[in-house]
């Protein structure tokens, strides 16, 4: 009833795999094991890319100490991919230049020019 990809699951992952290493878009995960959360972080952030991130934890205030060190324009706690349409969507490092949606999208796709009008007489010499 439709063409669609299937979510796919990659386990054992190691760093030096393209999956791990570079960007993928669809429905595909990538698992990769560690054994404490600076090492997470340092991971994660040792890519060059930095689209989205997100946390998976009962902490929240472990949550929010772990996405505020990521490098990702975009973070998620509990969720992912699921922010409004209102808020702004973007990466950071490798992963473009700028912010969709929201007000930020219309100041990144705009050039700001002033223009200075005044009316009524001017003396100049020319």
């Amino acid at each position: 009833d439709g063409f669609y990809l299937e979510p796919t699951v990659f386990a054992d992952v190691t760093d030096d795999m393209t999956i791990a290493k570079e960007e993928i878009f669809g429905p595909v995960m990538s698992v990769l094991t560690f054994k404490t959360e600076e090492e997470a972080i340092a991971r994660a952030n040792a890519t060059e890319f930095g689209l989205s991130a997100g946390v998976f934890t009962r902490d929240l205030t472990r949550g929010h100490r772990v996405i505020g060190q990521m490098e990702a324009g975009s973070c998620f706690i509990n969720s992912y991919n699921d922010a409004p349409v209102e808020a702004p969507f973007g990466g950071m490092k490798a992963s473009g230049v700028g912010r969709e949606n929201s007000k930020e999208a219309i100041h990144h796709y705009s050039q700001v020019k002033s223009v200075y009008v005044r009316m009524g007489d001017v003396e100049a010499p020319f």
